[in-house]
């Protein structure tokens, strides 16, 4: 199946490489012209300078950008080109609605879509394993399964169209809440004078341990922040949990309070 990528961002790129590792990755595409070429010089792949360009060249093509917006602006482009019974796969974080409004876009030129947003950060894609949430039809995942296999190390389907989305949510909504509690046990530790490496240690071995205390905690607490998923975009998916929850009355204290904190980057 051949297999275009759009969007090359600190999720996309390490995504890319592993299609690409697996045989399946085609063409890609990136805003940045200069950083889809290089890496389609790197991977012996063809950089596209349009979307539509792409989705002419392949029977696959994945999303990974920033917001709901780019999707529905990908979307549109690439169904100017794309071939009847091509599969769109969207692993960008956007609300239910937007997945909706790409699946129907989709259909009226006999193209099937999956929203399967993931979960496992920076290290995850480049390791390609990433955990990954599927809305959509069931058929349509099983056909393009061995190359979202390339990226994950676990794949479920959540039910119709849409439901990828509101599982990423519920990802979001408790990540928010063990950033918030694991910055600010470390900075209580950090007061107490107590050595950092032994209490990430051994709160990491018991029932506190989590994977932002495992791949931060350290990195935080010695001052370094290499740039990795951004604070920005997570709280842009705060504010999606946001209105999915108020359209449905549900209240999410927690994460309706969150606010954009450099120890979470």
């Amino acid at each position: 199946m051949k297999t275009g990528m759009i969007g090359l961002g600190a999720m996309g790129l390490g995504m890319a490489r592993r299609v690409a590792s697996a045989g399946y990755l085609t063409a890609v595409y990136n805003r940045t012209a200069s950083k889809a070429q290089d890496l389609a010089e790197e991977l012996k792949v063809t950089a596209c300078l349009q979307p539509e360009d792409l989705a002419a060249l392949v029977d696959l093509v994945l999303i990974c950008v920033s917001a709901d917006e780019d999707v529905l602006e990908m979307i549109t482009a690439i169904s100017k080109s794309i071939k009847p019974g091509s599969i769109v796969v969207d692993m960008s974080t956007v609300s239910s609605d937007t997945a909706k409004k790409a699946a129907t876009m989709l259909a009226e030129k006999q193209v099937a879509f999956l929203d399967a947003p993931v979960s496992g950060g920076v290290e995850g894609a480049k390791n390609g394993s990433l955990s990954m949430m599927v809305g959509g039809d069931a058929d349509v995942l099983e056909q393009a399964r061995p190359v979202l296999a390339s990226m994950t190390t676990r794949i479920t389907h959540m039910g119709a169209t849409g439901s990828g989305q509101a599982t990423k949510a519920v990802n979001q909504i408790i990540v928010a809440g063990i950033n918030q509690a694991v910055t600010e046990a470390l900075a209580f530790a950090q007061a107490h004078s107590l050595p950092m490496d032994k209490v990430i240690d051994v709160i990491s071995a018991g029932a506190a341990g989590n994977w932002f205390l495992q791949h931060r905690g350290l990195t935080m607490t010695n001052g370094t922040f290499t740039p990795g998923f951004k604070v920005a975009l997570h709280h842009k998916d705060l504010k999606i949990c946001q209105a999915m929850a108020d359209q449905v009355k549900v209240p999410i204290p927690l994460s309706v309070g969150q606010q954009p904190n450099r120890c979470a980057e």
